[in-house]
């Protein structure tokens, strides 16, 4: 096995393609490296503006700089917890484009804003500073309006949100990264999270055993049917739902089930 690694999502990809074409040709000497090396960069090059113009086209967005584009196509190569970020971006514009039209403001508008609100991560690697602002600084320097530009800066509110948009934008960005399995946490994390929410309905009177399930998007707990009548078993749910808002950090929601059970058991002879 080979490991490329490289801060660069592009030259990784260029790196790879090149090792794949060399071992598979079986010349592999300097003067080919370098030729296979410059060729696979053009190549790269130009499928990076084809990946670009095929997402605005899927979109049916218009009216693009060429290299908000080329921006776009790179975000192919660049990934984030696990999440591919161009993939990340077309659902942020999907999304968007809904709340905006349940909320009865643009949702051509919104859809473009929540297209190009991560394009600051294809060169973020490059251009020091919080991708928001790489982003909203590209969006202004090739032609964006003052709406989605404000909405790329202040999508983690790094600045402050000055349209409707922008909010629509910060939460469509919160649905997509915290979708199940769209994003990976390291095993450790993800182990201390689940035993954390146990744990808090563990601690309550009256409850025999909880199970975090759905990677601690629920958790159902079983309560002695002796100690909790089912009014009681509603109350416990609120108050557990209560405990875990105030002491643990999540995204979306986690839903709360008490389970109440009477078993009557006897045996024929």
């Amino acid at each position: 096995a080979v490991i490329l690694s490289g801060f660069d999502p592009i030259r990784r990809e260029v790196a790879r393609l090149s090792l794949d074409k060399l071992i598979k040709d079986g010349r592999i000497h300097p003067g080919r490296i370098e030729e296979l090396v410059e060729k696979t960069r053009k190549e790269l090059h130009e499928e990076i503006m084809e990946i670009g113009e095929q997402t605005i086209l899927d979109l049916n967005i218009h009216g693009v700089h060429t290299e908000i584009v080329r921006l776009l196509g790179r975000l192919r190569y660049r990934t984030s917890y696990g999440q591919n970020v161009l993939q990340h971006s077309k659902e942020v514009a999907f999304v968007a484009s809904l709340l905006a039209s349940e909320l009865g403001i643009d949702p051509v508008l919104a859809k473009r804003a929540g297209l190009l609100h991560d394009i600051g991560k294809a060169a973020d690697h490059e251009i020091d500073g919080p991708h928001a602002e790489i982003g909203a600084e590209f969006a202004r320097r090739y032609g964006e309006n003052d709406i989605i530009v404000n909405a790329i800066a202040a999508h983690h509110e790094d600045v402050e949100a000055e349209s409707l948009i922008a909010h629509v934008i910060s939460a469509a960005d919160a649905i997509s990264g915290a979708r199940p399995g769209a994003r990976r946490e390291t095993l450790e994390n993800y182990i201390r999270r689940l035993e954390k929410l146990e744990k808090i309905a563990d601690a309550f009177d009256g409850v025999e055993k909880s199970y975090a399930i759905q990677a601690g998007r629920e958790i159902r707990i079983l309560v002695s049917h002796k100690k909790i009548d089912d009014a009681q078993a509603a109350q416990l749910a609120g108050d557990i739902s209560r405990k875990i808002e105030d002491d643990m950090e999540y995204p979306g929601q986690i839903k709360v089930v008490v389970i109440r059970e009477t078993r009557a058991v006897d045996y024929a002879r």
